[in-house]
């Protein structure tokens, strides 16, 4: 009767230790990135406690815990003071895009996992050091984009591995809203989302990166043969820094893509063409998708699909970081957060942002 005893409280314990490793401990590198509201502002799950967040900005600080609720016992001034009194497993960087190599670099030494918001960095070199420190100290270093839970877009690619529109052929990638000054973002956001110092550009750098991202993925991480990319400032008064238009071309062997950035867009939108030898995948959105067959000479049959959000833990980005951080979920190299996808993408964009300046195509080493 007593070793069933100690052996059911052996379970009981076992059972409790792992709900509790179950919960991944999160801190918050920043608050001034308002894409931290699709964290502050989840569903209560059980599944990330955030225990602390760096952010000097009381007075922003403030405003988010009023809003949410959470205590201002949480802020720390540093991102030193947040992790050495609360120890969190991971970290997800809400400041500017210049600041994601001080998180990594702090973070990768102590064994802390990573999620930054899109694009991963600032520079080609910055992500290429962001890289070589999640590899040496083996953390996870995953890029956040919206359209990585669209619905839509896996629907559009198992269509399309599928041979529904027959060979990849063409890509057009469209991505913006009216710019963020028109939108009306934050001045804590606004400050550093048009300043190349801390985003490296204007919409091609904002914008840019989805299409980079979403044909890297397509493209099963083929690299481009070359980039041309064209920017332009249409709003000068409000982007004087910055570029807010831009398209980027990408050359594959037997595929090609464009990449419309824009600040300029009067409706805001995330929406991707794919072209095959047969036919056209549409996805307007993250829950409305098309497909047209093609008849004839301009003739076509067309279906439509209202696709239904992909199940937990791939519908959320921060669901993901808990499983992938927990070994629940082996990411491949081409997957959409993956910091090998992420990696190309800078190298796109970089080749992009160095065409734009010099008006010459940018050839990239095989």
């Amino acid at each position: 009767m007593r070793n069933l005893l100690i052996l059911a409280l052996t379970l009981i314990s076992f059972n409790m230790l792992r709900g509790q490793s179950k919960t991944l401990k999160i801190g918050i590198a920043g608050l001034t990135h308002t894409h931290v509201h699709w964290l502050l502002g989840r569903e209560a799950f059980e599944d990330i406690e955030i225990v602390g967040i760096a952010e000097p900005d009381k007075a922003l600080a403030a405003r988010y815990a009023k809003q949410y609720g959470f205590s201002m016992e949480l802020v720390y001034d540093s991102l030193e003071e947040m992790v050495e009194a609360t120890s969190p497993e991971a970290i997800t960087a809400f400041g500017t895009i210049a600041a994601h190599l001080e998180v990594v670099e702090f973070a990768a030494p102590r064994g802390i996992h990573v999620m930054v918001e899109k694009p991963l960095a600032i520079s080609l070199k910055d992500a290429e050091r962001m890289a070589s420190l999640a590899r040496k100290y083996n953390i996870h270093l995953l890029t956040n984009y919206e359209t990585t839970w669209y619905a839509t877009h896996h629907e559009l690619k198992s269509r399309l591995d599928a041979g529904e529109i027959g060979a990849l052929r063409k890509v057009v990638i469209r991505d913006g809203h009216r710019g963020p000054k028109k939108i009306g973002v934050n001045k804590e956001f606004l400050e550093w989302l048009t300043h190349p110092e801390y985003n490296g550009a204007g919409a091609l750098m904002d914008f840019g990166c989805y299409g980079a991202n979403l044909m890297t993925w397509l493209m099963e991480g083929q690299r481009p043969l070359s980039v041309t990319a064209v920017t332009q400032q249409l709003q000068p008064e409000n982007n004087p820094l910055v570029d807010d238009e831009a398209m980027i071309i990408l050359t594959y062997p037997k595929a090609n893509a464009l990449i419309q950035a824009s600040w300029n867009w009067p409706i805001g939108r995330k929406d991707m063409e794919v072209y095959g030898l047969k036919g056209v995948l549409y996805a307007d959105n993250g829950k409305d998708l098309r497909k047209r067959i093609a008849e004839g000479y301009d003739g076509y049959q067309e279906e439509q699909f209202s696709v239904k959000e992909r199940a937990y833990p791939v519908n959320d980005p921060f669901a993901y970081l808990v499983a992938v951080v927990r070994g629940e979920i082996n990411r491949a190299p081409t997957d959409l957060s993956a910091l090998e996808n992420n990696l190309l993408v800078m190298e796109i964009l970089e080749a992009a942002m160095k065409s734009a300046r010099t008006g010459e195509t940018v050839h990239l080493p095989e």
